[in-house]
């Protein structure tokens, strides 16, 4: 752990060596631990005075814990010639065309890839980004002007932790990644943002607006929490 409290390590515990990705927050009161769904790491947060020696033994103590979440943590999706990369929660085969000069398109359910091997990875990341701004937009668009509800802004991030969010000025932001998940799952994400318009908060009025905007809530619920956590994890050659 540097001075700040930050970085990364491996640490051996009863069940095995797992890497430990360290923090220290002003705001935390205490040592916690959870397991990054996206880089399939143990986080250890410690607060301004906080111990790396207790951070340690609170690892150790809960191994157990540990290794039956770590197990829990999906595969990192293998984006290479011949896998398979999800749009709209379609799978689409990545075909490698290192002569081409075209970028990154797609033909029918094949995504088509140019360049050298080592970029695969970052072009189609690019590609989803793109994809994202374009396909989610459109349906913040339709939906906004059916809601008769008007965002001031739409911005496209990599957040870890949540799937979109809306500020108290209006601006909806909304995860890339998104646009991997099927479109009923996207359409729950942009009403549930949306509402917030009228309502900052999850009151009874507030989910009232969500299931009269989209009638896709339950099912979506469901497939974010079974596999929503996949589509975070680090993408990987």
């Amino acid at each position: 752990m540097t001075a700040d409290g930050g970085g990364t390590e491996t640490v051996a515990i009863a069940s095995g060596q797992v890497t430990v990705c360290w923090r220290r927050s002003t705001r935390a009161r205490r040592i916690s631990m959870r397991i990054d769904a996206r880089s399939g790491h143990v986080v250890l947060t410690l607060p301004p005075r906080g111990r790396r020696e207790d951070a340690l033994a609170l690892l150790r103590s809960h191994s157990s814990w540990v290794a039956a979440n770590l197990a829990r943590v999906p595969q990192a999706p293998r984006w290479r010639d011949g896998g398979h990369i999800l749009l709209d929660g379609r799978p689409h085969a990545i075909r490698h065309c290192p002569q081409a000069r075209r970028g990154v398109w797609i033909e029918g359910d094949v995504v088509h890839v140019s360049g050298e091997a080592e970029f695969l990875v970052r072009r189609l990341t690019t590609f989803l980004r793109e994809q994202a701004r374009t396909r989610l937009g459109a349906c913040l668009e339709t939906l906004a002007q059916e809601a008769g509800l008007r965002p001031a802004r739409l911005t496209i991030r990599d957040t870890r932790s949540r799937w979109g969010s809306c500020t108290a000025d209006g601006a909806i932001m909304l995860c890339w990644r998104l646009v991997m998940a099927p479109r009923e799952v996207q359409h729950y994400v942009i009403a549930h943002e949306l509402a917030h318009l009228r309502h900052m908060n999850h009151g009874p009025d507030f989910w009232m607006l969500v299931d009269r905007l989209t009638p896709h809530r339950r099912h979506a619920e469901t497939w974010l929490r079974r596999d929503g956590a996949v589509l975070l994890r680090d993408m990987q050659e």
